[in-house]
């Protein structure tokens, strides 16, 4: 069995699982010849013998070696070990589409467009080699940490050039992005996954798919039977260019929506001028020849497939022959009479069994064709409790009972959810329960003065703060260090979008320390109030600095502290210089004194620090003693 730490073809070491799918698991890897991370889809274990699986496995490594494109996920290799096939594919740091949009909503429109440009690009590759990929959704669209998209997954991807006879009906997609067609059990075609790209451009609009339903059955009947709601009911703030590139590329009938990829690439890209500002509503034509009209004894093959329903019924063509509900009896005309005397009880028998046949064909038909309910309960998430309200009587429906929870996705009185759900079918007049967002979650501020600032920025935009920082280059403390906060600690408030400043100390400037061995108590100041630089001293302000610290030509910030001791005065004793342990004479000390006095003196008329007196200095001195013991 392969699992993380293995190595696979003596090149591939696994080192954690990354994903796992109902066809194979997904693995980082390092590939040991060429020193780079890689992903590596594996095909499951229980899967190796099935046939059908095996060649969807083989057909994503061959589509996509077709494909060359920034856009596209790329596959190095393809393999086998231990008897498990694998594939080699490029590793994608970062995240796919759908978490995006949750993290980012609302995401700008111009980030909108350049996203789906990139992915409207690859898709257009793969149809120029005609590969239509027939799972088009945000989950398989990866983006990198420089907010590349890169389209993955051709698992079910479907070549035009493949036989048709050898295609079948079944829906291998995602129910939310399924064209109306695919619904019907229809052979995809590039303007199926034209509707699925509509789709993830209406989610990536509103932070939500169009339709929603309790079973996939549900969600795939509103594709071919209800209208993509309005993205500018959802936001008015949408041109209305951009929602027509959205309304065009999810039509119901194939024939009107874009050609081509590129085609809507190019109408997405200039949804946003100023001459577009008062372009009409698109609206599809209305066509008779969706399909021709039929009665249905049944729901689609398709469906029956995707709701995973066990029927024995037998399909021919686009005809759907539902199964006998009974046997009944047939005389057989051509047999010999045999005189037999009719038997009372017999025929009672076969006109119990008729009227019971009889009695459940017309209930079959009638829970096929009577609707469940009047109404159906329309998507009300996200509006105002008066929007709601007024949707909810539109659809001759009443609001129940209005319940408030907190909420970090819906604004303080947006409608969070409602009960019965979206979409169920209910009796006119039904009263509707809504749940009430009564705002984001309320978080109580910390005391952050003294920790690290980017644990708490990262704690801190977590919770939903915008974290801003402020830099003070004049503190004492270690860089880095929180030193204030614009928010006090213990004060709870609402932490979505809620803006806290940190003061943080900064290091500053640096540069390398001088030798202060020739300075004096105000040539030592004078070189501190350049430096921005806090001294401590020790010994008499009337001599010499003998000792220092940090070093000479140590790297120091602005804003940090030094520490000198003077020597003790004027006499014939000699010091110790920390500089290079030499020991100089008395003669000596007093000519540097006199050097150092004239550069102090220049030094200090240059600088804001006042000169201060002998008993002055020595006060000082003293309080600087007392403090330090």
């Amino acid at each position: 069995m392969i699992e993380p730490g293995m190595i696979l073809d003596e090149r591939y070491k696994l080192t954690k699982t990354l994903g796992e799918g109902g066809m194979a698991n997904v693995y980082l890897a390092h590939d040991l010849i060429l020193n780079r991370d890689v992903a590596v889809k594996v095909l499951r274990l229980d899967l190796q013998n099935d046939k059908g699986t095996l060649r969807r496995f083989r057909r994503e490594a061959m589509a996509t070696l077709e494909l060359n494109h920034p856009n596209i996920v790329s596959i190095y290799d393809v393999g086998e070990s231990e008897g498990q096939q694998y594939l080699v594919m490029e590793y994608v740091h970062g995240t796919n589409l759908k978490t995006y949009i949750a993290q980012h909503f609302p995401i700008p429109y111009a980030k909108v467009i350049a996203f789906m440009k990139q992915i409207l690009s690859a898709v257009q590759e793969a149809h120029n080699h005609n590969i239509i990929h027939r799972d088009l959704k945000p989950q398989n669209i990866l983006v990198d940490d420089h907010e590349t998209a890169k389209i993955a997954d051709f698992g079910i991807a479907v070549a035009l050039s493949d036989n048709a006879n050898t295609q079948t009906n079944s829906l291998l997609g995602s129910v939310h992005y399924m064209s109306p067609e695919q619904a019907r059990g229809a052979l995809p075609t590039r303007q199926s996954d034209i509707y699925a790209l509509g789709i993830i451009l209406y989610e990536m609009l509103t932070g939500r798919v169009p339709f929603e339903g309790d079973s996939a059955v549900t969600i795939a009947l509103k594709h071919f039977q209800e209208s993509v709601p309005s993205v500018r009911e959802f936001d008015p703030r949408i041109p209305q260019a951009l929602e027509n590139v959205v309304l065009k590329a999810t039509a119901k009938d194939p024939n009107q929506r874009y050609t081509s990829a590129e085609a809507m690439s190019e109408d997405l890209a200039t949804s946003l001028d100023a001459s577009r500002a008062n372009e009409p509503v698109f609206v599809p034509k209305v066509e008779d020849d969706m399909g021709e009209t039929r009665v249905m004894t049944d729901l689609p093959s398709a469906l029956r497939d995707l709701d995973n329903a066990s029927r024995d019924n037998t399909v021919s063509g686009n005809t759907i022959a539902p199964r006998p509900v009974a046997e009944t009896y047939v005389p057989d005309t051509d047999a010999p009479d045999t005189k037999r005397k009719p038997n009372p009880k017999r025929r009672r028998n076969l006109m119990i069994a008729a009227g019971v046949a009889i009695a459940l064909v017309l209930i079959t038909v009638l829970i096929i064709i009577l609707p469940k309910g009047d109404v159906s309960i329309p998507d009300v998430k996200g509006m105002s409790l008066s929007q709601a309200r007024t949707t909810l009587d539109k659809a001759k429906l009443g609001v129940g009972d209005e319940t408030e929870e907190t909420s970090n996705k819906y604004s303080k009185g947006e409608v969070i959810s409602t009960n019965p759900n979206t979409g169920t079918s209910v009796k006119s007049g039904s009263a509707v329960d809504l749940v009430i967002s009564s705002g984001g979650k309320r978080f109580k501020v910390g005391d952050y003065v003294g920790s690290v600032y980017s644990d708490v920025a990262s704690d801190l935009r977590k919770k939903g703060f915008t974290v801003r920082k402020r830099e003070d280059t004049g503190s004492t403390e270690e860089a880095g260090t929180v030193l204030k906060q614009s928010i006090k600690a213990g004060k709870t408030v609402v932490a979505k979008g809620k803006t806290i400043t940190l003061t943080v100390a900064s290091a500053g400037e640096s540069f390398k320390m001088a030798d202060l061995s020739k300075y004096n108590y105000q040539g030592v100041m004078g070189y501190a109030n350049d430096h921005n630089l806090t001294v401590k001293y020790t010994g008499a302000t009337t001599g010499l600095v003998v000792q220092q610290d940090p070093a000479i030509g140590t790297t120091v910030h602005d804003g940090a502290t030094i520490s000198v001791t003077f020597a003790s005065g004027y006499g014939t004793t000699s010091r110790s210089n920390s500089t290079n342990g030499t020991t100089q004479s008395s003669s000596s000390q007093q000519a540097a004194g006199q050097n150092s006095r004239s550069q102090a003196s220049s030094s200090v008329s240059s600088s804001s620090a006042p000169a201060a007196s002998s008993s002055q200095q020595n006060e000082q001195s003293s309080s600087n003693d007392e403090q330090g013991e």
